[in-house]
């Protein structure tokens, strides 16, 4: 079979996990624990249910639902019966999430007790959008239809048309949209296939191994790639997902002590909150993958870690990849301190600079080929077109390859700040504020300045009952870094503000250093 997601079917992958070990546990969450036997039936009894409701192959449900059993089932559901999943953010407001509704062509929208008053504003601006209310935690088939489908359940169907379950998938077909964060302008949707999926999947085994006795914590939001790429791999392994609604440092640290977790997805706000919490007591040896993502992670966070004998792998991946482009394989931990690894087995990298490939050891622009790339995004095809280069991705990130082939990723193109002609990466003078022992988040951003075109600015928040000051800082920068590095100023925040997988919104800070009043070249950097 080719590298390719094309037109191959598969039996439908919880289905046949449930034939092979049907007494497996699936879930282990606070609602209670089910089987891959129980989660079967309970995925088939949402998928008739979504029969019942009218829903064919294709059409766009949308789920807005908190980390819970009733996300994984109905993830598991909506194959069936060839629906596409939009998970949604839950942390958008009404109106943001009624534009993605609107924008994907959403056919149904299932929302939870939680996400209620979301649901009401969204009615508000989509009256006729179908909703259906979860309304029991451990039934998720009982649904409640708010509205009805517009044309009405029995007219979707044609006459004498098959309503059986499918118990295949197409790996071509689209399984999910996933709406980016929208960094600049309107959030575009990612179109991911069940390929895609299932190549990051079988990519991401191939490289981290599969032990007896794996547990993986979800802890992450399910709505976000990171998230739902762990519920789809579970049944793909054949092991259970620890199902957390939130992350909370000593939940996850007691997951590991007391449930067997092996494997965790995290940030890296998360991990320095999870080793704060643990306070210098050692994980088990069965942990054996902190899988470490959403951006170049703080070398000093790192060596924390791999002292406290944490096996933490930096990880490189996106949306538009179904997660995992690259991931550091657990035997190079030690030898490979920030280093995302070497491309996943079926994934090729390259880094290109005004077109070309440029030599090992040089930063330019990551580029990324192979069956888990997404082929477009929903409806935007300039957008689709401009990322999607003869079959390379175009993912805006830089970095370079070592000349072993391992991946490290340096920042974002958009991040980069360039002053006075030499580039200056965010990440390596946020590393260096995070160095200091009073500095518990950091993040570094670009202002506009007469003189140099751009300098850097610096935005902190301390560890609690420290105290530290501008002046300590910069000076402590100085030691450190080049002279056009070193920030121009330091502003101080009870906390950095974040998006809903944790990683630092540095859009909202930039838009804070560039806000009226605020000083500018209040320091000038030593050149």
């Amino acid at each position: 079979m080719e590298l390719t997601s094309g037109n191959t079917r598969l039996p439908d992958w919880l289905g046949r996990r449930a034939h092979l070990s049907p007494d497996a546990p699936a879930i282990i969450a606070d609602e209670g624990q089910w089987t891959f036997r129980e989660l079967d039936a309970l995925a088939g009894a949402v998928a008739g249910s979504l029969v019942e409701l009218g829903v064919r192959a294709g059409d766009r449900v949308a789920l807005l639902l908190s980390n819970s059993p009733h996300f994984v089932v109905w993830v598991h559901a909506l194959p069936r019966v060839g629906g596409v999943l939009v998970p949604l953010n839950t942390r958008l407001a009404g109106v943001e999430l009624a534009w993605q509704l609107a924008d994907v062509g959403a056919t149904v929208l299932v929302y939870d007790a939680a996400n209620a008053d979301k649901a009401l504003a969204i009615a508000r601006e989509l009256p006729e959008l179908a909703r259906v209310r979860l309304s029991s935690e451990r039934e998720p088939a009982r649904l409640e239809v708010e509205q009805p489908l517009a044309d009405g359940a029995a007219a979707r169907w044609e006459e004498g048309a098959p309503r059986r379950l499918r118990d295949w998938v197409d790996l071509g077909a689209v399984h999910s949209i996933i709406y980016t964060s929208g960094t600049t302008g309107r959030p575009k949707g990612a179109q991911l296939t069940y390929g895609n999926h299932w190549w990051s999947a079988i990519g991401s085994c191939l490289n981290l191994g599969l032990v007896p006795g794996d547990r993986w914590l979800a802890c992450l939001p399910l709505f976000h790639v990171g998230g739902l790429s762990i519920l789809l791999r579970s049944v793909i392994y054949g092991i259970p997902v620890v199902l957390h609604r939130r992350f909370e440092p000593a939940a996850a640290n007691r997951a590991i002590d007391r449930q067997g977790v092996t494997i965790v997805s995290v940030v890296a706000n998360m991990l320095a909150r999870m080793l704060d919490e643990r306070d210098g007591a050692p994980y088990p040896a069965h942990l054996r993958a902190v899988l470490l993502g959403g951006g170049p992670a703080p070398l000093p966070l790192l060596e924390r870690a791999l002292a406290a004998g944490v096996p933490v792998l930096q990880t490189y991946g996106l949306t538009e990849t179904a997660s995992q482009v690259a991931t550091l394989a657990p035997g190079d931990a030690l030898r490979k301190p920030g280093s995302a690894g070497k491309p996943l087995f079926p994934t090729r990298v390259r880094i290109l600079r005004d077109g070309q490939e440029v030599p090992s050891g040089e930063v330019g622009e990551i580029t990324v080929s192979g069956p888990t790339v997404t082929p477009g995004y929903w409806n935007r095809p300039d957008a689709t077109a401009a990322a999607l280069d003869g079959g390379w991705l175009r993912t805006g990130d830089m970095g370079y390859l070592d000349a072993e082939g391992y991946l490290y990723v340096v920042d974002r193109r958009e991040d980069l700040i360039i002053s006075g002609g030499e580039n200056v990466y965010p990440a390596e003078v946020e590393a260096v504020l995070l160095a200091h022992p009073a500095v518990a988040e950091a993040a570094v951003v670009g202002v506009s300045d007469e003189r140099w075109g751009q300098v850097p600015a610096a935005f902190v928040a301390l560890r609690a009952s420290q105290a530290c000051t501008q002046e300590e800082l910069l000076a402590f920068c100085r030691e450190r870094l080049a002279g056009y590095k070193v920030p121009v100023r330091v502003t101080f925040l009870p906390e950095l503000p974040k998006g809903p997988s944790g990683k630092i919104l540095r859009r909202a800070l930039r838009e804070r250093a560039a806000a009226p009043g605020v000083e500018r070249g209040s320091l000038d950097p030593g050149r």
